[in-house]
């Protein structure tokens, strides 16, 4: 199960049914408050906090499960820089392990937990 988070009128539908087709199911919403393998964040420059995004989300994500930022592009409304999305993920425990275009407008940041001792 994957829950996506900071759904609107602008993601990319292509994407989110890629996603679902990969794991054969509908993504849950921010509501959904079982466990989740992984998170999907769709964030925009005036989104408010990443970091409260990434709490919510990690509230419910199973051990070790992925977190992607998607965020639009360098150059299209709404834009979030790489260090915005470095800074929430570390104040939230988290760091970013890649970035790269994933459709059309957006880019995609996976996060991952820190290991002990790093």
């Amino acid at each position: 199960m994957i829950q996506e988070l900071g759904y609107d009128d602008d993601v990319d539908e292509g994407l989110r049914e890629s996603i679902e087709a990969i794991t054969g199911a509908e993504m849950v919403d921010e509501e959904y408050d079982d466990v989740t393998d992984g998170a999907v964040i769709w964030f925009r420059e005036d989104d408010g906090d990443l970091t409260d995004y990434l709490v919510d989300a990690m509230t419910v994500l199973e051990d070790n499960g992925p977190i992607w930022v998607l965020s639009p592009k360098s150059g299209r409304p709404g834009h979030v820089s790489h260090s915005d999305i470095e800074e929430a993920a570390t104040t939230s425990g988290l760091h970013a392990m890649s970035t790269f275009a994933i459709a059309p407008d957006w880019s995609a940041t996976r996060l991952g937990t820190r290991g002990r001792g790093k």
